[in-house]
């Protein structure tokens, strides 16, 4: 960047802007010592240039603070001895500031793409003003507990609702002057009794009906305002809300959705838009309107003390009844949310796997079931409905008291000379008492309302409060990955398990090695790969990849350089375009079809009417086995990743497209390793090495000619598959086999592999 220059000119020609932009955000935040990976950022389809938006949400997603908004030179000079700020350019671009000098009207700018040992340039308000577009980026470290991390509760909540303080300012100085204006109502209709009806004043009548225009105007614009305020702030909550849940929910570990039926996981996280519902509806809604009593209650004690008394003692009695019975009505609604949470869990379950039903004729069973969770739901149901219909047959004589008997109470005070309240007055005493009792008994009836959020909160909360991977998604190193592993001493137990998963694993590979898995079920191989993928890492011993700890890399930045491929791989709503580049917006179809070549997906696509843009989704019947596997190979290998995992990824496929796949994989092979599960051992003649597993040990690791030699389970394997090859194999290659066999105990068998 030259002296008195336009910031970022020098590189406009030679760099993408967009590229500046996002360095300018990395030596902001390694400032605060938080380190950004640029191949983590995800742009926004749509969007020419990063926003200030988009570059927030990357840095809160890599365990950061940061905050856009839209700045004048008078206060962005003023800003002083901050931290770097990134200043948005409207080439794209973007430039460090890293100070400012209000004497001189100056601020010092620092180019992005050179080391912090390059001296800032200073720039005044005219040349800053050709190229700053006003908008700015602060960023931070997080000091304190993470939104991510921290408890899902009552006080979580309530710091929710405390961070809209502004808006709720606004809302309550609303209400107060709302609450103020209520009372004239029913002072206008005391003065058109007393004096306007009995003394027949038509000036009095005209004099009032233009209070009570004016009045209602100013009535009507407040309620509005206060109920846009409302919207905005419930409209904000409820976006953090979700935003927060879903964020938890992501940043589960893959372990606790394997421990849970994922009907139970959605049910209970479905109970979090009941606690979100009664925050920002039915308690805002209360909290507001109890904003009356403090206006009111003093009104009518100066109108009648006795009269202000009774209304107040009903109220109370009110509100005593529904505590009385909170612990039933508690015992009964958490008893109703459960038995719902178990009847969704059923509906999940049976429409996932509507498959499975149809062609086992499973309809009668799931129909059985069905029943038995709808009959427990209506029997709660109708003990809930019930049980509040009891409470509510106890308050209606209370509250009939408030709205009809109270006047009858005062007629009899100014009958008999009590109370020197006139006609007009008690009726005025009548219009504010109601606005009284109504949110004392909307008080009551939210404390009801308080023991279902609480269920619907614990519930949630067996979800949301589960342990996460934040702190391993956010935090670590983030090396360049080569491809070179190597266990040692690796031990492994899944929770809850006796026996251990993997005991004593001792193994190193170079960098572009193609390495087989192979092993009976329960032997290892696919904990194994969890451990290289990072769902687990509890394990003890080393497991390093390129010489560097797994569990000190930043779990995101090593998922996101692996590629991938499973038995069952999931394809998302959207084009095949859109599911090679899933996670990977900014690709473009030369990548996608450079992808797809390289997976032998190209020549199938295609064919396809409408090409990369064909209409795909989970479950479709418009593409093959084959043809998934090769699409999900193009996802995994479009990063051109240095490690690819495959586990079990031609296991279910025809002869013909399991030999399609290996070819391709024979050619993305070169120059990256790969660790390839499979129980077809012909799959992985061609590995530079193959381990071999047995009951949690590796038994040998060579290659397919050095383990048909000296290895007896590969031998046992390998002769077991191959009997329609060797058919007319001597009788002593028969011997062997059969020795072979018995010395092995038993043969291979079925069971879910660990």
């Amino acid at each position: 960047m030259e002296q008195q220059s336009s910031p970022g000119d020098e590189h406009s020609e030679n760099v993408n802007p967009v590229y500046i932009r996002l360095r300018a955000v990395i030596a902001a935040a390694h400032f605060h010592g938080l380190d950004l990976d640029i191949r983590d950022f995800a742009a926004e389809s749509g969007e020419k240039f990063p926003s200030p938006a988009t570059l927030a949400r990357w840095v809160r997603a890599q365990g950061g603070v940061a905050k856009g908004m839209r700045l004048r030179w008078n206060y962005l000079i003023r800003l002083g001895n901050t931290p770097p700020v990134v200043l948005m350019f409207h080439d794209g671009s973007a430039g460090l500031m890293v100070g400012t000098d209000p004497s001189r009207g100056v601020v010092w700018l620092r180019d992005p793409l050179k080391g912090e040992g390059e001296p800032p340039v200073p720039i005044d308000r005219l040349r800053l003003a050709q190229v700053w577009n006003g908008d700015i980026l602060l960023i931070k470290r997080r000091r304190d507990e993470s939104e991510g991390e921290a408890r899902f509760d009552l006080l979580w909540f309530a710091k929710l609702v405390l961070r809209e303080k502004r808006g709720l300012r606004d809302v309550i100085f609303s209400s107060m002057v709302l609450s103020i204006l209520q009372i004239f109502p029913a002072l206008i209709v005391m003065q058109v009794i007393d004096r306007v009806v009995n003394y027949h004043s038509m000036a009095t009548l005209v004099s009032l009906t233009g209070f009570v225009v004016i009045l209602s105007l100013y009535e009507i614009l407040l309620s509005y305002g206060r109920q846009e305020l409302s919207l905005v702030v419930s409209t904000r909550l409820d976006a953090r809300i979700s935003l927060h849940a879903f964020n938890r929910l992501l940043a589960l570990p893959l372990e606790f959705y394997e421990r849970q039926q994922t009907g139970e996981i959605l049910g209970r996280f479905s109970a979090v838009f009941r606690v979100r519902d009664f925050m920002t509806g039915q308690l805002l809604t209360t909290m507001l309107d109890l904003f009356v009593l403090f206006v009111v209650m003093p009104v009518l004690f100066y109108m009648s003390p006795t009269m202000a008394w009774l209304t107040l003692a009903s109220a109370g009695c009110i509100g005593l009844i529904v505590v009385i019975m909170l612990p039933a009505v508690s015992r009964v609604a958490g008893q109703q949310i459960r038995t719902e949470m178990r009847r969704n869990a059923t509906l999940y379950e049976t429409v996932a796997g509507i498959r499975t039903v149809k062609t086992l004729a499973l309809e009668n069973t799931r129909r059985e079931e069905w029943d038995e969770r709808t009959a427990d739901v209506v029997q709660w149901r109708l003990a809930a409905g019930r049980m509040s219909n009891w409470a509510n047959t106890l308050v209606m004589p209370l509250n009939l008291f408030i709205n009809r008997g109270i006047i009858l109470v005062g007629a009899y005070l100014i009958l008999t000379g009590s109370n020197s309240m006139q006609g007009g007055a008690l009726m005025a005493f009548m219009m504010l008492g109601g606005r009284v009792a109504s949110p004392l008994v909307s008080l009551a009836r939210l404390m009801e309302t308080v023991n279902e959020v609480t269920v619907s909160l614990n519930e949630a909360g067996m979800v949301l409060n589960q342990p996460t991977e934040t702190r391993a998604l956010t935090t670590g190193m983030r090396p360049k990955i080569v491809g070179a592993l190597s266990f040692s001493e690796v031990n492994f137990s899944y929770p809850g398990s006796t026996t251990k998963a993997l005991i004593d694993v001792n193994f190193s590979i170079p960098a572009g090695t193609m390495l087989g898995l192979v092993g009976r079920s329960g032997s290892g191989k696919s904990t194994i790969t969890r451990l290289l993928q990072g769902v687990s890492r509890s394990y003890e011993g080393y497991l390093r990849l390129d010489g560097i700890d797994l569990r000190e890399i930043n779990l995101h930045h090593l998922r996101r350089s692996f590629g991938v491929v499973l038995q069952d791989n999931f394809l998302f709503r959207g084009t095949i375009k859109d599911n090679i580049t899933a996670g990977r917006p900014g690709y473009t179809i030369d990548d996608v079809v450079r992808a797809a070549r390289m997976a032998g997906a190209e020549e199938f696509i295609e064919r396809m009417p409408a090409g990369y843009d064909t209409w795909i989704e989970e479950g479709s019947t418009n593409i093959s086995g084959g043809q998934r596997q090769r699409l999900a190979i193009a996802r995994a290998v479009i990063s051109d990743p240095k490690l690819m995992i495959l586990d079990e990824a031609t296991s279910a496929l025809d002869p013909e497209s399991e030999a399609l796949v290996n070819a391709n994989l024979e050619r993305i092979g070169k120059g990256r390793t790969m660790v390839i599960v499979s129980h077809r051992l012909s799959s992985l003649v061609n590995c530079d090495q193959i381990a071999v597993m047995d009951h949690g040990k590796l038994i040998d690791i060579a290659s397919h000619e050095v383990l048909l030699e000296r290895c007896d389970i590969y031998r046992t394997l390998w002769l077991q598959q191959s009997r329609h090859v060797n058919s007319g194999s001597s009788g002593k290659e028969a011997d062997k086999q059969k020795e072979d066999e018995q010395e092995q105990g038993q043969l291979p068998g079925g069971g879910g592999e660990q």
